[in-house]
């Protein structure tokens, strides 16, 4: 049972055919298109139609894979940029921290010292002044001196050799 074409395929397939003689015509007309086929590379595939048809059908068929490496090429280099600066940003936030951390423990120890410093100013004058108080001079030792100073007597035998 053979099915005879209708007459408006026929004429839609010589359309078509028109059609595509129109584009083969206009691509071999091209001057890049001449500029190639008179270069040795050119007659070679001219010569050779399967090995020109098998390096059409490499390069249709590779253009996919190399745009995905080109894309993940670009994507990689800009998540490496983003990724550096975050890793510097986050790096120059910790050590912020830190600083920030160990000034104020430093502040705290500084106020910690001073007022042991102070302190021990306060107790050490009170003690001395209490020590050596006119009132309790006059009580205690009726010569007026001091019982914390050394008289020059006691420094003579110190350095004798």
């Amino acid at each position: 049972m053979a099915k005879e074409e209708s007459p408006s395929t026929s004429k839609d397939l010589q359309e078509l055919q028109r059609k595509l003689s129109l584009l083969i015509e206009s691509f071999q007309n091209n001057s890049k298109v001449v500029a190639f086929m008179k270069s040795p590379a050119g007659q070679y595939l001219d010569r050779h139609p399967f090995l020109a048809l098998t390096l059409l059908v490499f390069v249709a068929m590779s253009a996919v894979p190399v745009g995905f490496f080109v894309l993940l090429v670009v994507l990689t280099s800009l998540a490496a940029l983003v990724g550096v600066m975050l890793l510097e940003g986050l790096v120059l936030s910790v050590g912020g921290i830190s600083l920030l951390c160990i000034l104020c423990g430093l502040g705290l120890v500084s106020l910690a010292v001073s007022g042991m410093i102070i302190a021990s100013y306060v107790v050490v004058s009170s003690l001395i002044s209490y020590w050596c108080s006119p009132r309790q001079l006059n009580q205690q030792n009726p010569s007026g001196d001091c019982p914390l100073a050394m008289k020059s007597a006691d420094f003579e035998g110190l350095y004798q050799e």
